[in-house]
């Protein structure tokens, strides 16, 4: 596909299920879609070959950028310090906070936003969903609205940040998805990044609680149910 025959976007694509939904709704409305991941030393590295995976499937250009170079700036994280102990409990501000990694999404932002000028794309994608914003302050309206304004400003192509998910539960993201018939095997959710989906972390149980809500069953295999011996 040329660049001229379809405007093209910047999709931030984890390899989870928000960023899957979105890259999809961006394939669906006919962009040219350049998926864009990051390996941030994240301990669920996993997500990673998922996203690879899609893509190759999809045929959609995809570039992980590398940008562990920066560990030591943002290292106070139970996402990229292995030495701290992973939260069990719900996804809920007092016990998940430690899973904030610091000023994350404008770091990937205006690396996404960069791609997006280097490649004339007029659009960077990413799946900021109304969950987040209790947890993490830069999946916030206000924030999205910000950096949308200076990315109208900081190069001579103006690019909008499209974040269609973000007055939308978890819930709504994947009810959208499910109305595409998209298959949620092809996504990782568990922060752990074992083999199979542990179920009992923050992540995945957000996961549940969404396929759940929506009268659905979750398609990914798991370690086995709580109480299971």
């Amino acid at each position: 596909m040329s660049h001229h025959s379809a405007p093209a976007t910047v999709v931030i694509y984890s390899g989870g299920m928000d960023s899957y939904t979105v890259l999809h709704r961006a394939l669906r409305e006919g962009r040219e879609v350049h998926a864009l991941s990051f390996d941030y030393g994240q301990r669920h590295a996993r997500e990673l070959e998922v996203a690879r995976r899609v893509c190759r499937e999809l045929g959609v250009p995809h570039q992980v950028v590398d940008i562990t170079a920066i560990h030591g700036l943002i290292d106070a994280s139970a996402l990229t310090d292995a030495s701290r102990e992973l939260p069990d409990a719900d996804y809920a501000e007092d016990n998940l906070q430690d899973t904030v990694v610091p000023n994350r999404n404008m770091i990937l932002l205006s690396l996404a936003i960069a791609k997006a000028v280097n490649i004339g794309a007029d659009r960077v994608d990413y799946g900021a969903h109304g969950g987040d914003h209790v947890l993490y302050p830069d999946c916030r309206p206000e924030f999205v609205e910000a950096m949308n304004a200076v990315a109208a400003i900081a190069n001579f192509a103006p690019i909008e940040i499209h974040a269609p998910y973000l007055r939308a539960g978890k819930a709504e993201i994947l009810a959208d998805g499910l109305a595409m018939g998209l298959d949620y095997a092809r996504t990782w959710t568990c922060y752990r990044g074992e083999a199979l989906a542990c179920g009992r972390c923050g992540s995945c149980r957000e996961r549940l609680a969404a396929f759940a809500a929506n009268d659905a069953v979750d398609p990914l295999a798991y370690a086995g149910e709580p109480g299971d011996v």
